[in-house]
């Protein structure tokens, strides 16, 4: 296990809307990995004379800050797809569970018992043979494996899009666009460009994109090279975006700043 190898399960993980098969142990294998690092790292600071200013250190610093930042957004990004899974198993159609590791098989047991659960209970209520606010019959109060799948469902738009280029995610994170590309699409912003009455115009403002299009406008951008992995940010112009060390992209100011104070990118 090295850092290319994290990096290879992340782009094809967003590259296909499946789950892309994992060894059981893979998240142990992992967490082997960065332990290893960290206890190179400790080894370099005690041999160095001045651990901060060595070089040795500050490379697996980045290496272990970076293969944290792509195991958890691996892990994100399956997440989306194994609540989707559980849903289908739970209304009685077939969910692919193959290639799941050991925590996120028994995670996707947990969420189709519990949505068949509260199925149940709600059909019950509905009947009127159960008192929908009985918390024990489905509905609880304390949080649930549900509600932490959730919190990231296929944040992408994926292209989670942060692989080798920062692209905008896209709704079912369609991530197979953004793994690997740094085609960013920017909003026109020449400050010539007039509003425009046309009938066509009116149109599109039906069709919601007017709106869309003013978020971007308003948005004043910077042009930035990303320094080390960020990971998913979601920008003031409803875009959300996947950085990576190397990439040159064009960002909202008020989402470039913050990272070029932390060292995260330097403006060109």
């Amino acid at each position: 296990m090295n850092l290319e190898d994290l990096r290879a399960v992340r782009s094809r993980e967003r590259s296909s809307d499946s789950l892309q098969d994992l060894r059981d142990s893979f998240y142990e294998e992992v967490a082997d990995y960065i332990q290893e690092r960290k206890d190179e790292r400790e080894r370099a600071a005690a041999e160095a004379d001045d651990p901060f200013a060595s070089s040795e250190v500050q490379t697996l610093t980045d290496e272990i800050e970076t293969a944290e930042q792509v195991s958890e957004a691996i892990y994100e990004r399956r997440m989306g797809k194994l609540v989707k899974q559980a849903s289908l198993a739970a209304a009685g159609m077939t969910g692919n569970t193959e290639g799941l590791t050991n925590e996120e098989r028994r995670l996707y047991e947990d969420l189709v018992a519990r949505i068949e659960e509260n199925k149940s209970h709600v059909l019950d209520v509905l009947a009127g043979e159960a008192d929908a606010h009985d918390e024990s019959a489905g509905g609880g109060a304390s949080p649930d494996p549900i509600d932490a799948a959730h919190a990231n469902p296929e944040p992408d738009t994926v292209s989670d899009s942060s692989d080798e280029a920062l692209t905008p995610d896209e709704p079912d994170e369609s991530s197979a666009a953004a793994a690997m590309g740094s085609d960013l699409d920017t909003p026109d912003e020449s400050p010539d460009a007039a509003p425009s009455t046309a009938a066509g115009d009116d149109a599109a403002a039906d069709d919601g994109t007017a709106e869309n299009d003013s978020i971007e406008d308003e948005a004043e951008r910077t042009t930035v090279r990303i320094t080390r992995d960020v990971g998913d940010v979601f920008g003031v112009d409803e875009r959300q975006y996947s950085l990576e060390a190397e990439d040159v992209v064009v960002l909202p100011s008020e989402n470039a700043k913050p990272l070029v104070e932390k060292d995260a990118a330097e403006e060109l």
